[in-house]
């Protein structure tokens, strides 16, 4: 989190009753530059559109007023102006936005003025947003206009704002209601010059398109955003110093000013931030709706064996938000790294499709545990269920041909509107929601039998049908402690060894398990591809329950730490990442159940409680003498599991002995 400076700006706040602040700050900002060419001319006036819905990142830490004061540490000329619409929250942490109101300011050259107080009007409405619309163009002219959006976000099924009063989030849908019923869309001439979200999971290729003919440029972030957010003073004073730039050159300088903000928080290691060209989006949806075409016919000819493979390419690919148990599911997926994953399954289109991407997404940051993001996510159902689909087929801008292909592996059947688009007609309904009728019977594989090999390893062998049910098998580990009567779940890992063309899945059990200062912990895997493992940890962290983000690096062959967050609310990613700090007192959650009782579900458990020093440590270790049940579980393409029979294995003098259960 930003540090705020709340006695210094409540002082200030308090010249608000005469309508103006002049902030004379000798802090000097770095000005930014682009390496895209300046496209207008320097006397260009320029108007930002703010909008702020404060939310619980206001009411708990002060979030949006620390960005304020960043804007407020800024110098911009007379063609330069903010107008700010702030509202959304339980309490706010300066003397000027008040709780109860929605407000709305301007800044300029001369400081920050206070417009009018409006009645309490929900940030989460699509008529809020479209007053506050009016309202500008209304009062203000300008020759290039810029929108923010800044709360948190909630990706292409959830959308974006959600006022922390009502609990009402705005839609997809209803941003571009809202635009259309202000500004009229044009692809030549859109009427915003860029148009950013300051929020988690945004950059998707259904608000792209949802903003085409609104807007020349997107900046948005694929991934979670940590709590220090954009950097206000750094492009706003660059702006300022190059009106003549245009949305592109400014999405550059407001990506590497952030990208260097995480870096001064020690955030950046799962950052992405990219500026998207929205006046390309035809080409790009082109190309996405031939990749759903080409995967529609496969999946239409061999439902098992295609979304099984598809299963497998996504779960290979980035994906945002977290999309396990413990974290909630988001549903997003790097659309470039799924093409590339499916190259071989869908060779007609994937790399057409990388091409119009890399065309549309113009500038990209990334941290170096999302080194694989092309810039723009897109829908693939990892969490198996229909209440998030319904919410992404709902939206307008979602590409049909996706539509109907996760509602095929979802429902179990084609709908109507399929077949149509596979005769080349694609202005036709939305898939309605059905009796589904499953593809695939995952209880084929519950109690699989595990064998034994002559060198002690334990594996399953599965036939080509039993293959095509599957999209990815973890291993699973649990304690067993007799004399304390109870089984200890410590979490599930991708630690096997794989062979997808024979079908063998062997255990790689070392007797060693992750472990926070040498603390056993549950575990469950996030994302697993060829460069790096990301894990998700449930905690307590002085108290509060949140879960622990650590990366494995194969490079290096060692974990790190990225810090801790709660989970989801409604739909949308908590932005605030904590970093441990010295004192901080950890809880370790595992799941457990009685040997002797009659439990038939697992119970979360408080297993450790310590106090972490200066440089906490997650790493592989020897979990020690004692029992240890072992299993593989099979995931199906909709997220359905099933566990083969367990496998005893007896560490013992740093031994492992295998054998099976009686």
């Amino acid at each position: 989190m930003k540090k705020l400076a709340l006695t210094i700006f409540a002082i200030l706040c308090t010249f608000l009753v005469v309508s103006c602040i002049d902030l004379d700050d000798d802090q000097d900002t770095e000005i930014k530059t682009s390496t895209f060419a300046d496209v207008y001319n320097a006397n260009d006036t320029w108007l930002i559109y703010w909008y702020i819905c404060g939310s619980d990142l206001e009411t708990d830490y002060g979030s949006a007023t620390s960005d304020i004061e960043e804007m407020l540490n800024s110098k911009i000329p007379e063609n330069v102006k903010v107008l700010i619409q702030a509202g959304g929250s339980n309490e706010w942490h300066n003397a000027f936005v008040k709780s109860g109101q929605t407000n709305r300011f301007l800044y300029d050259s001369e400081g920050l003025h206070e417009l009018e107080t409006i009645s309490d009007a929900d940030m989460g409405s699509p008529d809020t947003l479209a007053s506050f619309l009016h309202f500008g163009k209304d009062n203000f002219d300008a020759d290039h206009k810029v929108f923010i959006f800044w709360d948190h976000g909630g990706g292409s099924a959830f959308g974006v704002c959600q006022d922390e009063r009502t609990d009402n989030i705005l839609s997809l849908n209803g941003i571009r209601d809202a635009f259309v019923s202000v500004f009229d869309a044009s692809e030549d001439n859109p009427p915003f010059e860029m148009i950013g979200f300051d929020a988690c999971l945004m950059a998707t290729f259904d608000v792209a398109n949802t903003l085409h003919g609104l807007t020349r440029y997107m900046v948005a972030s694929e991934e979670v955003e940590p709590g220090n957010g954009w950097e206000y003073a750094g492009w706003l004073n660059a702006l300022g110093n190059n009106p003549a730039m245009g949305g592109d050159g400014l999405g550059q300088i407001i990506c590497d000013t952030y990208y260097a903000g995480c870096e001064d928080a020690w955030t950046e290691d799962s950052t992405t931030l990219s500026v998207v060209n929205v006046t390309k989006m035809p080409t790009l949806k082109a190309a996405y709706d031939a990749f759903g075409v080409e995967a529609l016919r496969l999946s239409a000819k061999n439902p098992k064996k295609f979304f099984s493979s598809l299963g497998r390419s996504a779960k290979k690919s980035e994906n945002y938000g977290g999309n396990t148990r413990e974290t909630s599911y988001f549903d997003m997926v790097d659309i470039g790294d799924l093409a590339q994953n499916s190259q071989e399954l869908l060779p007609q289109t994937s790399q057409n499709l990388i091409n119009a991407l890399s065309d549309v997404v113009v500038y990209k940051v990334q941290g170096p545990y999302r080194s694989n993001s092309s810039g723009l996510s897109g829908f693939y159902p990892y969490d198996g269920g229909d209440q998030i689909y319904n919410l992404y087929a709902q939206q307008k801008s979602a590409p049909l041909t996706q539509k109907c292909l996760y509602y095929h592996l979802l429902y179990g059947v084609m709908p109507p509107a399929a077949n149509d688009i596979l005769n080349g007609n694609y202005e036709i309904a939305v898939p309605q929601p059905t009796k589904k009728k499953p593809i695939f019977n995952i209880s084929e594989l519950e109690d699989l039998a595990v064998k034994v090999d002559k060198d002690n390893n334990a594996y399953v062998q599965l036939n080509n049908q039993q293959m095509d049910i599957i999209s990815d098998v973890y291993c699973n580990l649990a304690y067993v402690d007799a004399d304390a009567d109870i089984i200890l779940y410590l979490g599930s890992d991708a630690n096997v060894d794989m062979d997808w063309k024979k079908g063998k899945f062997t255990d790689n059990f070392q007797a060693v398990w992750p472990m926070l200062d040498g603390h056993p912990v549950y575990i469950e895997v996030v994302e697993s591809n060829n460069d790096y493992n990301l894990y998700s940890v449930p905690i307590k962290l002085n108290g509060k329950k949140c879960n622990l983000q650590v990366a494995y690096d194969y490079k290096t062959s060692k974990y790190k730490i990225l810090g801790a967050r709660r989970g989801a609310v409604n739909g949308m990613a908590d932005r605030n990442l904590i970093k441990l700090k010295k004192g901080d007192k950890i809880t370790t959650l595992h799941y457990g159940m009685t040997i002797s009782g009659d439990d038939s579900e697992l119970t979360e458990v408080e297993v450790d409680t310590f106090t972490i020093g200066d440089n906490p440590k997650f790493d592989d270790e020897e979990l020690g003498d004692g029992e240890y049940l072992y299993c593989f579980e099979f995931v199906t393409p909709n997220n359905e599991t099933a566990t083969s029979e367990f496998i005893n294995f007896t560490v013992k003098d740093n031994k492992i002995f295998t054998s099976q259960l009686e």
